[in-house]
């Protein structure tokens, strides 16, 4: 009798179905600091942290009182079960460290430290450049994120689970005329990253390097800076300049995967790509 023909049928096995436990939710119950939380890409930040859960604690810090104030109250006309307070930091004052010293002193420990502080960017030439203006163009945006690691890590929470990230600059890694200076700041805080990864391991330290986003720091801008903000961000793939709660996520993935350090997250619409 001729055997039959093996079936060319997939065959498909079932397994026994293993209850999933549900996927907790990381930021729960953590304390968030996040500096220059009252506007841009700091205030988007600070309403995703807020999203992610009703226990979130979050403190932002500002150089203005009253603009902490204004922000507190607006977030808990969204937020109103979490508790969100404010903390005064100057980060441009001569008194800098002191000032880093005493807010972490009032707050406590933490869990996550984020730090988009800006300040109006000086855009020169090289040759119309001084000590005093180069030293000015990198105070808040470089030295100040060093002293916030430097005295903010000994509050947060030790593990992997904690977490520093600063904020850089698509010009860190693109040239563009005129901003030397700026660039070479923007590529320092990724070499700070990058080596405060390995001096506070298990601790983590990222950052995030934003291209053009439309901030209100725009908005403050002459007419020509506007103009030339907004070419080079025609310019890139995506074609328009980036939305501070679509940066966001860049952050909030940072502060959430346990996994990553070292890292330099580009969140520029493919600045890199374009010509």
């Amino acid at each position: 009798m001729k055997a039959a023909a093996p079936s060319t049928r997939l065959q498909y096995h079932k397994r026994p179905r293993i209850a999933m436990a549900a996927r907790p939710n990381k930021l729960a119950n953590k304390h968030i600091v996040v500096f220059g939380g009252t506007s841009g890409i700091g205030f988007a930040v600070a309403e995703a942290i807020l999203a992610c859960s009703p226990t979130t604690r979050l403190t932002i810090s500002s150089s203005s009182g009253t603009k902490i104030e204004a922000t507190i109250k607006r977030l808990l006309q969204t937020f109103p079960s979490n508790a969100i307070a404010g903390h005064v930091c100057d980060l441009a004052t001569p008194d800098l460290e002191d000032s880093i010293s005493s807010l972490f002193s009032a707050i406590g420990k933490v869990d996550h430290i984020i730090v988009t502080a800006g300040d109006p960017i000086s855009r020169a030439s090289v040759h119309d450049s001084t000590l005093d203006s180069i030293r000015a163009a990198g105070q808040v945006r470089f030295i100040a994120p060093i002293l916030i690691a430097k005295h903010g890590s000994k509050y947060l929470a030790p593990g992997p689970e904690s977490s520093i990230v600063f904020t850089g600059a698509m010009v860190g890694q693109r040239p563009m005329e005129g901003w030397a200076v700026v660039a070479g700041y923007a590529s320092g805080i990724e070499g700070v990253t990058r080596n405060l990864a390995v001096d506070l391991k298990p601790l983590r330290v990222n950052c995030v390097a934003p291209g053009p986003v439309d901030t209100e720091l725009v908005a403050g801008m002459s007419d020509e800076q506007r103009r030339g903000f907004y070419a080079i961000a025609a310019k890139t793939p995506v074609g328009r300049p980036g939305r501070p709660e679509d940066v966001a996520e860049a952050y909030l993935w940072l502060i959430k995967d346990s996994n990553v350090t070292g890292f330099v997250a580009c969140s520029d619409a493919g600045a890199k790509l374009s010509g």
